[in-house]
């Protein structure tokens, strides 16, 4: 299983981040050991004095394939939820202006946290799928998969031109703006609609 993640799909969030506006998905990916198991606690890094959440839609992968065409990738996703893909950002910041690699800031164990999966029935309409983040029951991100740069579908075919997709593994579709620093104590919870799928607390 690997954690393919989607930087960028945002237009309010690039701009927040003073990012260019990409002409396609920028694509990073976390090992197996960043996804934070269900039931264990989440501490705040040794290395990092400013963390960040950023709260994102997930696919689950439910079939293997390569150089999958638009108009076919949702056979290859049968599940979504939201998840919180944690970033050490001044580690981050450091590296980009070095010119080196963010995994050290995107990566690291226990980065990535998955929530309920919702199992996508017939007439799910991917395109519109609303979820937001509270923190400390304060709402801090809100969007709609309407709002990507790039569906999700677009996503799926231009990641599988790059790396074989895997039943199980996970795709992070990219945050929306509203990312910002949380400290120990904090709770985050994470929504599609109405329906709550993760809440973790950063020890």
């Amino acid at each position: 299983m690997k954690i393919i993640c989607v930087g960028r799909n945002y237009k309010d969030h690039v701009k927040e981040l003073n990012n260019a506006i990409p002409d396609e998905p920028v694509i990073f990916m976390k090992p197996k050991s960043a996804l934070l198991q269900s039931h264990t606690p989440f501490y705040y890094p040794e290395f990092t004095n400013e963390l960040h959440y950023e709260c994102e839609l997930v696919l689950r992968v439910c079939k293997n394939g390569k150089y999958i065409q638009e108009k076919h990738a949702s056979n290859y996703y049968d599940a979504v939820t939201v998840g919180i893909d944690f970033t050490a950002r001044d580690l981050q910041d450091d590296l980009k202006a070095k010119g080196l690699p963010w995994e050290k800031a995107k990566a690291f164990d226990n980065s990535a946290v998955v929530g309920k999966f919702i199992p996508l029935a017939p007439g799910f309409n991917k395109k519109n799928i609303q979820f937001h983040l509270l923190k400390n029951n304060e709402k801090v991100q809100e969007a709609n998969s309407a709002d990507m740069i790039f569906s999700i579908d677009k996503v799926i075919e231009n990641i599988s031109k790059y790396f074989s997709l895997n039943i199980g593994d996970l795709i992070f579709t990219g945050t929306p703006a509203g990312v910002g620093e949380c400290v120990v104590g904090d709770v985050m919870e994470g929504f599609i609609d109405k329906q709550s799928l993760f809440t973790v607390e950063v020890k």
